[in-house]
């Protein structure tokens, strides 16, 4: 008996739209390339549920007959390309004629579309890849695309859509990527009834602006820098932050002929550009556009057509790096003086060696003493080495019931030091342990800081003046997903408007800095994980946190807080390594050491 056969086209259709149509964002990407390509200058993107329930689409567009409305939903029916050579001359965002044929095999989609020179439209509604109704219709010029209760039939593949909160971020992540490379297209995107972005045509600075700007302190675009290259090779453009506006949380995209891409080796040549201007983990923000012609790319790799492929990589991470290089070095940073102003008073100059001013008394002397706090007592300071480190008994440990203590050879021998305002060392048995004070802190606090979270234990200390923070709709989205969680571990919100938090209370360990930025690198870091659990939520809480309250590097450490830090850290299960993988500690044997 024969077992080999042909698998119905609902279910081929059904099986391909798991690769093309993974959620509501794949869906809406989809739909709003189309419109793109229909050569559309209003696009309006109505959204119920997340996209759970309705996901419209409506264009101005060219718009299609009768006869391509019906064919459009076929299986690689497309009329991007019509010959394989074609792949190697792409100007237009679709190209496979797999997308409406994978959205209609696991939705229920109705279709309204009229061409100008057609008197009337079509009406085409399909359900699950089977045509319900085709008929005229009247409607205005271009195209009215609904997808209604994706995965309806598919439930297992429904099962697994995350949040409405977390869904509603991917939605507008990816109308992002392409609103911000048509800035002479208006779009409108509208979630239950609420209008989240109205973007008018503009340029693509205003465009930045008008999705980053929503901080009150100062204009998103105003810590731009313009970039502009033309090669034979490839044009590139776009604008890169200066340096001191970097942070963890930066905005970084990268467009190519139109499209957007990720590309790990072209942001390694602007983190390349910025070396040494950095500070810690802070990185820039870029939008970064490049024009090259279509035959030196491949952008059939992947069914999401974000991992691009260039024939010369090496070249044009060469003519990136010179490009960033360039533009920070054009537009310097440094003060500039106005030497146009008059009546100004010349100032005086000190000759080599000298310590009086002309016709002037000579430079005062103040005495300061750098190790004066006013809230301790006052105590003598020894002077020499073995006055400030004494024979001590072995550093004091935590009781057996914390956690599991140091490893057998690793116990200390002597007391800690620190070097270099930086690092901790602790002779141990085995030899010397180099510990690294700020991520020794970061562990220390990070399992703190998740114990308040999951206990509801949190403090919080109220602020003099309560601080305003604006947020992006997809910011608004996440904190809608971890405001209980932010409350629990002690900040005190209040919900502005649709688009603004006030914060009137912060954790009681905060000790000083932006709380504003406290918030949106808590929000980002959730952001950037895409988590779905409250878990995982929660360990990017604490990780954010404890990054902001940690130990800075730079700062000296006394007797009892290097000990404190040591007994803490030693009390944890784990650590080596921070929770996000980067070494605490390392371990010199006496074999090592000279």
């Amino acid at each position: 008996m024969d077992i080999v056969h042909l698998l119905p086209d609902h279910v081929a259709n059904q099986i391909a739209a798991g690769e093309v149509i993974q959620r509501p964002a794949s869906c809406l990407k989809e739909l709003v390339e189309n419109s793109l390509d229909a050569g559309a200058t209003n696009i309006q993107v109505i959204v119920r549920d997340a996209g759970r329930t309705l996901l419209q689409v409506i264009d101005n567009g060219k718009g299609m007959s009768q006869t391509d409305a019906r064919m459009a939903f076929e299986r690689h029916a497309t009329s991007k390309i019509s010959r394989v050579d074609d792949l190697f001359s792409l100007r237009t965002m679709g190209f496979r004629g797999e997308a409406l044929a994978s959205i209609c095999a696991v939705a229920q989609v109705e279709l309204t579309t009229r061409r100008e020179e057609d008197e009337v439209g079509v009406l085409l509604e399909i359900d699950g890849s089977e045509v319900i109704t085709q008929e005229p219709c009247a409607c205005p010029v271009g195209t009215n695309l609904k997808v209604k209760n994706l995965f309806y039939n598919v439930p297992v593949r429904r099962k697994f859509l995350k949040t409405d909160q977390t869904e509603l971020r991917n939605l507008l992540t990816e109308f992002y990527h392409i609103v911000l490379v048509y800035p002479k297209v208006q779009f409108t995107f509208v979630h239950n009834d609420e209008v989240l972005l109205d973007l008018p045509v503009s340029s693509e600075k205003q465009r930045i602006e008008a999705i980053f700007g929503r901080n009150n302190a100062r204009q998103f675009t105003s810590n731009l820098i313009d970039l502009h290259t033309d090669t034979d090779l490839v044009s590139i453009r776009g604008f890169v932050s200066k340096p001191e506006a970097s942070s963890k949380t930066s905005q970084q995209y990268f467009f190519v002929n139109g499209r957007y891409m990720r590309h790990p080796y072209f942001h390694k040549a602007i983190l390349t550009a910025y070396s040494g201007m950095l500070p810690g983990d802070y990185t820039p923000s870029y939008f970064i556009y490049f024009d090259i012609s279509p035959e030196a790319i491949d952008v059939n790799i992947h069914p999401t057509k974000t991992e691009i492929k260039f024939a010369d990589e090496q070249t044009i991470f060469q003519i990136l790096l010179a490009s960033v290089r360039e533009a920070l070095g054009k537009f310097s940073l440094a003060p500039t003086i106005d030497f146009d102003r008059e009546g100004e008073i010349e100032m005086p100059t000190l000759s080599a060696g000298s310590s009086r001013m002309p016709n002037g008394p000579g430079l005062p002397h103040i005495q300061v003493d750098p190790t004066y706090n006013p809230f301790r007592p006052k105590s003598s300071t020894p002077s020499g080495w073995s006055t400030l480190y004494p024979d001590r008994p072995t550093a004091t440990m935590p009781s057996a019931e914390q956690a599991p203590l140091f490893e057998e050879q690793n116990i200390p021998t002597g007391v800690p030091y620190q070097y270099a305002e930086r690092y901790i060392l602790l002779p141990t048995r085995e030899g010397l342990m180099i510990i690294n004070q700020h991520r020794a802190h970061i562990c220390v606090e990070y399992h703190a800081l998740l114990r308040q979270l999951q206990e509801h234990t949190g403090l919080s200390q109220q602020l003099l003046f309560q601080e305003v923070i604006e947020l992006t709709p997809d910011e608004i989205a996440c904190m809608e997903t971890i405001e209980d969680d932010l409350r629990a571990i002690g900040f005190a919100l209040d919900r502005f408007s649709k688009t603004a938090y006030g914060i009137s209370g912060v954790p009681a360990q905060l000790q000083q800095g932006d709380a504003v930025m406290l918030v949106r690198d808590i929000l980002h870091a959730v952001m950037e994980t895409d988590a779905n659990v409250a878990q995982k939520w929660q360990e990017q809480i604490a990780l954010a946190m404890a990054r902001n309250i940690a130990i800075p590097y730079g700062k000296t450490l006394s007797q009892d807080e290097m000990q404190d830090l040591c007994d803490r850290l030693m009390a944890l299960k784990n650590y080596a390594r921070t929770p996000d993988g980067k070494r605490v500690v390392t371990l010199l044997s006496d074999n090592d050491l000279p």
